[in-house]
């Protein structure tokens, strides 16, 4: 009985190929990854290579979101108020991260409404393929790159790719995108430095009174950390860096 147990096992485990086969051989088969000609002359991707495609630019998303959207300049000049106050953690990366998120969405609305409308509707709906969506889609997003770009960040990496291009349309994404970065490191740290002159003038006011009263050993920053608190929340603070920040960018 134990021989024929054992015997039914191995067979069974023999059989196990030739049946996983059977069953793939009758599964319908998949399109390549593979580009094809459409009537118009425009290629067409087929369905996986679109996925495959669009699962890329999602691992790549977070990238993009921080070096071509207003996300850089907001979440620089927050970090900065943040150290300028004096609050270490407080608020918390999270908060900070959640407030430049929405604040970045709420700046690139109209951006974003056109790259729906022009690119991505009429992509879903089959009336352009998916290269004319890709493109479509560059273009209000080119615009409020090069709105926000300064000539000489702009002129600086056109000189380092060694092109000349005779109009500002015509310039590739691969030199919008640095020179984009590039000025918007600059516009936040202008912007926090502005933002960080009322706390400095606190922070000596209050070491000058101490050095004054002889209280050398009692650090400054323990009696200045209030008074700073305060004169933020007295002139509402949030409100007025937030709402200057959503209205320094050019849409």
């Amino acid at each position: 009985m134990r021989r024929f147990v054992a015997a039914s096992i191995t067979l069974i485990i023999m059989l196990l190929p030739w049946m996983a086969y059977a069953d793939i051989a009758t599964l319908p088969s998949m399109p390549a990854l593979t580009v094809g000609q459409a009537p118009n002359g425009a290629q067409t991707y087929s369905v996986s290579l679109q996925v495959l495609l669009f699962m890329t630019m999602l691992s790549v998303l977070p990238g993009l979101l921080m070096a071509m959207t207003a996300f850089t300049r907001i979440i620089i000049v927050l970090s900065i108020l943040r150290q300028a106050i004096g609050l270490g953690q407080t608020p918390t990366n999270q908060i900070l991260l959640g407030i430049a998120l929405f604040l970045t969405f709420f700046v690139m609305s109209p951006v974003f409404n056109q790259i729906n409308e022009q690119a991505l509707q009429p992509y879903l709906a089959n009336k352009i393929d998916f290269p004319q969506a890709i493109s479509t889609a560059q273009a209000p997003l080119q615009r409020f790159m090069l709105s926000q770009t300064r000539k000489n960040d702009l002129g600086l990496f056109e000189k380092f790719s060694n092109k000349q291009y005779a109009s500002i349309n015509d310039v590739p994404m691969t030199v919008i995108i640095p020179a984009f970065v590039t000025s918007e490191l600059k516009t936040a740290f202008q912007i926090g430095f502005i933002l960080f002159l009322p706390f400095l003038i606190i922070d000596l006011v209050v070491a000058s009174v101490l050095m004054a009263m002889g209280m050398m050993m009692l650090s400054p920053l323990i009696i200045s950390l209030p008074f700073k608190i305060m004169l933020f929340v007295m002139v509402d603070g949030w409100t007025l860096v937030l709402g200057s920040l959503a209205s320094s960018f050019a849409v």
